[in-house]
Formats: C-alpha cells, sequence, structure tokens
C-alpha cells in the first residue's frame, strides 16, 4: 500500500442540542469499497432517538484529504411512535489512483466510544472514464500525475509542485459603519472542493499571536470570539465551493471617526511536493512551506448625525425589559425596579441612565450586571440596572420621567429612546410636612408664655477695668522716671 496521504489537519468543535441521549443508539457507517477520483469517500456517524452533543476527530486516510463535515437529522412518525435521529458525515476527497486501507478506529460520540474494523478503499479513474479505462492500477508503472504533468519525464524534478486552490483573506461584514457601530472581522483560510494540493496547517496559535500585533486596530473597541478548535464549514463564493477555516473573528467597535485599516498579514502553510512516480518503498511527498497573504482592507467610519448626546450615547440596536416589584406603595415605602437593556452592540460601552433628582422620590445609585454573548458573527447581551426607591410624597408617578436611555440605532439612522411604562401609585401622608412637625419645637415656644418682658438695666461689673487703668498709669510712670533719669 503506498503511504502517501494528503490531507488538511483541523481540530473539530461542534455542538449540536436536540432531544436527550436517552435510549440512544450510536452506529459508524462507511462509505462504499470503490470511489472514483471525482467522488468522496464518507464515514457517517448516527445517534438514533438522541442528539449528537460532542465528538472526537474522524480518523485520517492514507490517499485522502478531509473535506469537512455536514450534518442531518431525520424524525418519522409511525401509528403514533416517533423516531429521530442525527447524523454527521465526514468526506474524504481521493489524491490519487490506488488501493488504500482505512485501518481499525475509535470514535467516542456524546461520552460513548464506538468502533469500526475498517476497510480497504480502491480508488479509480474518474467515474466518466472507467468504461473507458480497464487497466489496473501498477505502482511501477504508469500513474494519475503522469496525466496531470503531461506524462513520465526521468529528466524532471523527483518531486513537482501542485498548484493549490486555496487562499488567505481578512473578511469584514460591512464596509462602511458610524462610529461606536460593530462590524465583524474574520480571518480564514479558504480551499476549494477542487483543490489537489497537500496542506497542513503549520503552528496556528504561534503565527496568530504574532500576526494579531499588526491586525488588531488601535481605535477600537474589540469583542473576541475566542476561537479555540479550528474546523471546515462549507461556503459557496461566486458559485464556487469552498471550505472555510476560521483562524480568528472579532466585533470592533470604533472609537473615533479615523478609518479601521487592517495590514496584509502573513500566514505560513505546510504544502507538499508530491512524488510524481510514487512506489510502494518510496517517499511519496516533500514537506514544503508557503506563505499566503490577505489584502489590506479599509473600513470608512462616519460621524452620528446632530444630538446632544451624541458622544456619550450607545450605538446599536437595543430594546427595554422592566420590572418592578410593587406598583402601589405608601411614602416611606421603599420598592425596586430594574432596568434591563438588551441587543446588539457594544454591550461593555452602555452608559448609565440618568436619572434625575427629586424631592418627590429619593432613588438610590443602581446595582449593574452586565452579560455578552458572542456567538455566529455577533455580540448581544444585556446590561441591567436595579434601582431601589422611596417616594415621599403620594400621587402617581410615571417612571418614565424617572428612568430613559438614549441611543442611536445605525439600522435606522436614528436616535431613540427606551421609556419606563410602568406607573406607580404613592399613598400615605407627605413625609416634607411629617418631618417638620416631627421637630421638637414645643419646650421652647412654651418657655416664651412663661419668660417677662420687663426691661430691666444691665448691671456691670467695673474690677476688671479698674485694675487694668491702674496697670497703664505704673508703667507711664516708670518711663517718665527712667527717661528723667539719663
Amino acid at each position: 500500500m503506498r503511504n502517501s496521504r494528503v490531507f488538511l489537519m483541523v481540530w473539530s468543535c461542534l455542538l449540536f442540542c436536540a432531544g436527550s441521549l436517552w435510549a440512544q443508539d450510536i452506529s459508524i457507517e462507511l462509505g462504499t469499497d470503490e470511489v472514483g477520483m471525482n467522488e468522496m469517500f464518507t464515514i457517517t456517524v448516527t445517534v438514533s432517538n438522541g442528539s449528537i452533543k460532542n465528538y472526537t476527530d474522524f480518523p485520517t486516510i492514507e490517499g485522502f484529504a478531509k473535506r469537512g463535515t455536514s450534518s442531518s437529522s431525520k424524525t418519522n412518525i409511525v401509528n403514533g411512535q416517533i423516531s429521530s435521529s442525527q447524523s454527521i458525515r465526514q468526506s474524504y476527497m481521493p489524491l490519487e489512483e490506488g488501493t488504500y486501507t482505512l485501518d481499525p478506529f475509535t470514535i467516542k460520540v456524546n461520552g460513548i466510544e464506538i468502533s469500526s474494523q475498517g476497510k480497504q478503499i480502491k480508488v479509480t479513474p474518474p467515474v466518466e472514464r472507467r468504461s473507458n479505462s480497464r487497466r489496473r492500477f501498477d505502482p511501477f508503472g504508469r500513474d494519475a500525475f503522469d496525466d496531470l504533468f503531461g506524462g513520465r519525464n526521468r529528466s524532471e524534478p523527483e518531486f513537482v509542485d501542485v498548484e493549490e486552490d486555496a487562499f488567505l483573506a481578512l473578511t469584514t461584514d460591512k464596509d462602511e459603519v458610524f462610529v461606536g457601530e460593530g462590524f465583524t472581522t474574520t480571518f480564514a483560510f479558504y480551499v476549494a472542493d477542487a483543490n489537489r494540493a497537500p496542506l497542513q496547517f503549520h503552528e496556528a496559535g504561534k503565527q496568530l499571536s504574532t500576526i494579531l500585533k499588526d491586525l488588531r486596530p488601535e481605535n477600537c473597541w474589540e469583542e473576541n470570539f475566542n476561537i479555540e478548535n479550528i474546523y471546515g464549514e462549507r461556503v459557496t463564493i461566486n458559485g464556487k465551493n469552498y471550505t472555510r477555516y476560521k483562524i480568528y473573528q472579532a466585533t470592533y467597535y470604533p472609537l473615533n471617526l479615523e478609518p479601521v485599516v487592517f495590514p496584509s498579514v502573513p500566514f505560513e502553510m505546510i504544502k507538499f511536493r508530491v512524488a510524481r512516480s510514487p512506489s510502494f518503498f518510496g517517499r511519496d511527498r516533500q514537506e514544503d512551506f508557503k506563505t499566503f497573504y490577505t489584502k489590506e482592507k479599509t473600513v470608512k467610519v462616519k460621524a452620528l448625525p446632530p444630538h446632544p448626546l451624541k458622544d456619550v450615547v450607545a450605538v446599536g440596536d437595543f430594546e427595554l425589559d422592566e420590572k418592578i416589584d410593587k406598583t402601589t406603595v405608601e411614602t416611606g415605602e421603599s420598592f425596586s425596579y430594574e432596568f434591563n437593556i438588551y441587543g446588539e452592540g457594544n454591550i461593555s460601552g452602555i452608559n448609565d441612565p440618568i436619572v434625575p433628582g427629586t424631592r418627590e422620590m429619593d432613588i438610590y445609585p443602581p446595582n449593574i450586571a452586565q452579560d455578552i454573548n458572542r456567538g455566529a458573527g455577533r455580540v448581544t447581551g444585556s446590561k441591567k440596572y436595579s434601582y431601589f426607591g422611596i417616594p415621599n410624597e403620594p400621587g402617581q408617578y410615571n417612571l418614565k420621567d424617572y428612568f430613559s436611555w438614549v441611543f442611536f440605532n445605525p439600522k435606522t439612522e436614528t436616535y431613540d429612546t427606551l421609556r419606563s411604562e410602568i406607573k406607580l401609585e404613592v399613598t400615605g401622608e407627605s413625609k416634607q410636612n411629617v418631618s417638620i412637625s416631627s421637630t421638637d419645637l414645643g419646650s421652647f415656644y412654651d418657655s416664651i408664655d412663661l419668660a417677662s418682658n420687663e426691661l430691666k438695666p444691665l448691671k456691670k461689673d467695673n474690677t476688671t477695668q479698674i485694675i487694668a487703668n491702674l496697670l497703664i498709669i505704673a508703667m507711664l510712670a516708670g518711663a517718665t522716671f527712667l527717661f528723667v533719669k539719663k
């Protein structure tokens, strides 16, 4: 068996949630024993009466390259009985004709190990040529790569470079945003389904740490999606099918009007050179490296329309969820109120609502709780303000006069205000009047009636004044004596 294997190594981390694991049955199905060069070999894992929540990597196969996974689910209702299943399928693209061995392997699905004995797989010419090509594969004779490179020529190098159908790209979901408006940036490697060049990731984490020093813009707030595992997902670009491997993804929020510029950055991949005439006993590939580059990308930033609060408002698509523990209270009785702002935008940048201070109601600083969710290229979440209030005057209060929040919606390009719709009924006596009446002024006013209003002369004590005058006279006499003596 030739020891050639051409693959793109990836690490899979997928989560599918549906149903429970009760009474589940897990099985493995292998593809056909014979595939053409233009066909795919598949390994399918199926969970009956349950869902696939997690699984380990599918095996590699000599002579094949992994080409992404796909999932499907099925539900049947027969005589009122419901049965369901979910499957995950790994596709493998043959790299050249020959006979290869899928070794026995084990996959852990939902924490349960399931094994397969493997099988022999024969790769034939493309299916449309099978009827015209009856020769059997000869490892020492003509090879599939002979057709690709124009026939056998012993003067050519032993290893040849197969042209790859792949590229590196940095993309953004928006080309122009308002200041404070988020846009999602994706740094990914794309491999076409028709690609025949053997590629492999090389120190992806180490490279990325260096790349991000140049890639991250200084004039933006970043919400990183924290990609821990690289896995393939099918995409279509200009009608052509690719497998996209996300390496880095984040949403950026511009802090000023400067354009956000992403420079061209490199990413090195292992690209194997392939032997023109591989044999059972010789090397069939040679490790080499190729550096791919992204194109420079610029996102324009627009100023917000005029508004008194345009320099402090949050930008996004937000809604209000409010709660109050009671709608009827007495003066001096406390109530709890929650003002919860939720939606899509820079949750960390949400400014606190401005609550006016009044004599009619005491409102204390809130407790603040924040929740941020990053997924599917979006940043969503909520910021909850929990207030504690005590009314001082009876009456009916519209809480919109106390709790409101202004933001800018980039979708409508307008300012919007979230206002409370709750009304609070306050009963009881005014706390201002109670405070005045409770002051202890009775003893003071009572003493007024008992005191006499007769005018009386003040008695002066002159002793201190006489002593002071005598001391002054003695000092003057002493000074006169000293002057005459001289």
